[in-house]
């Protein structure tokens, strides 16, 4: 039986990160992990696949749609999908080797096997050879993160009927790609394979695409999407789906009920979202169980109601992002290295990584409303944007919320060109308190983008010098 201050069940961003952070605080730390890579979902699967993929599209597209040779650049590329399929490889597997280069360097033990509890501070590791190794440890951090939600009556078989993972690496460009949830992950994924050539149709249950998202922004970027040729069956649900040798044909439903219709596809994504992962935990060694949905709730600093037991990221309470159980990992390492430390949950940021871009902080102003809370609008468009202009970029705004009162900002909502880089800004400007007047005063570089953070500021007052 090998002793630890701290054992980590689980090797994403949630895990990696509260390892890493636990070797700089002194602590002796161990870090189970499975899969044949560190990173979890979001490096191997995720997050990180995506972006290449998204990346790779776009400029395929730019090359082929007209936009390169608007600037003087002639010349049609081909596509290789094979090739982009191995540049995606490359950078997984770059910065899953730099995982373990960061765990060498801060004398974190990687127990390649899949962990489980076997009651108070203890860890049984099923290891990837087949044998069974006991892990003692003063506090455990559960981090084991999340896999796609499945929807009754569709099998997934990731040849036809795909989740995220299958979506990553469809062997040709489909015909057509029904992609089943209007969320964040299907209109990214979609995006990618419209954009190298597929006829691509959303399915959502909801009458408007991304629930949660400030409404004005939402309805903007379906606009966005529709006119680059994304089809919308909004207000729909998927009842069946039959898969063949050459395709899928789904059977949908109006929401509100009515009559099925079938729905031929090459490929179907299915991508109505993800819960938490906790198969195999044996919780019930010591009395732990699981909330609504399968959450694992935690005490408010990460404490999972049972002593030396913590929970973070994707398997705990809140938005299943990457940056969020980061930043959990920080704060609950501290917390058992005896620091008080916090999480400024109105400050994470969210993004959407289409061509353009979503980002967003704060309040929406549908919460605000519901709150009784008076505020301020401002907003600047990047058509007016003189960096945005000449790049052909316009699409899109910066949208900011105020309080009535104080100034305060409580929210920001950007489409457009680059504002996964820029959301940022708003984010240090939230956890400082600070103003619209604060972001209105402040010098920004010309000609950039984020000038228009500054005129949407000034708008909120009322004196944008740019429109």
């Amino acid at each position: 039986m090998s002793n630890y201050d701290l054992v980590i069940i689980g090797g994403g961003p949630g895990g990696y990160n509260a390892a890493i952070r636990a070797g700089q605080l002194g602590m002796k730390v161990a870090c189970v992990e499975g899969r044949e890579t560190l990173g979890g979902t979001c490096l191997n699967v995720g997050c990180i696949p995506s972006k290449a993929l998204l990346h790779a599209s776009e400029a395929y597209e730019d090359s082929t749609s007209g936009a390169f040779a608007q600037m003087g650049i002639v010349g049609q590329a081909t596509l290789d999908l094979e090739r982009m399929m191995a540049h995606k490889a490359e950078g997984v597997n770059g910065l899953t080797k730099g995982v373990e280069f960061l765990f060498r360097k801060n004398k974190v033990d990687w127990i390649k096997g899949w962990g489980r509890l076997d009651g108070q501070g203890r860890v049984q590791v099923a290891s990837i050879d087949g044998t069974e190794q006991l892990l003692q440890a003063k506090d455990v951090i559960i981090a084991t993160g999340s896999v796609p939600t499945p929807l009754a009556g569709v099998n997934i078989d990731n040849r036809r009927i795909l989740d995220s993972t299958g979506a990553l690496s469809i062997p040709e460009v489909p015909g057509h790609l029904v992609v089943i949830g209007a969320g964040v992950i299907g209109l990214e994924l979609g995006s990618v394979w419209r954009r190298l050539g597929a006829k691509v149709t959303v399915v959502e249950y909801l009458d408007r695409i991304c629930p949660g998202m400030d409404d004005e922004t939402a309805k903007a970027f379906q606009k966005v999407l529709a006119n680059q040729g994304m089809a919308f069956k909004l207000g729909h649900k998927v009842t069946s789906a039959t898969a063949s040798d050459s395709g899928v044909t789904l059977a949908l439903e109006p929401s509100a009920g009515g009559d099925a219709i079938p729905l031929d596809a090459d490929y179907v994504l299915v991508a109505i979202g993800r819960k938490p992962y906790t198969e195999g935990l044996n919780l019930e060694s010591i009395g732990l169980e699981l909330g609504q949905r399968g959450v694992l709730a935690h005490d408010g600093h990460y404490g999972a109601g049972v002593d030396c037991v913590w929970v973070i990221g994707d398997v705990t309470t809140g938005l299943m992002l990457a940056h969020k159980a980061e930043d959990e990992a920080i704060a609950c390492v501290e917390r058992i290295h005896g620091k008080k430390a916090e999480v400024n949950y109105d400050a994470i940021p969210s993004v959407i990584y289409t061509r353009p871009e979503v980002a967003t902080v704060g309040k929406t102003e549908q919460q605000l409303k519901a709150e009784g809370r008076a505020y301020k609008v401002g907003k600047f468009p990047f058509l007016a944007n003189s960096r945005a202009k000449v790049n052909h970029e316009t699409e899109g705004f910066v949208k900011v919320l105020a309080d009535a009162e104080t100034d305060r900002v409580l929210g920001v909502h950007m489409i457009g060109p680059s504002v996964s880089e820029m959301i940022g800004e708003y984010c240090v400007a939230m956890e400082f308190s600070a103003s619209s007047e604060d972001i209105a005063l402040t010098c920004h570089p010309h000609p950039t983008r984020s000038e228009a953070l500054r005129q949407a500021a000034m708008d909120v007052e009322g004196w944008a010098m740019q429109v």
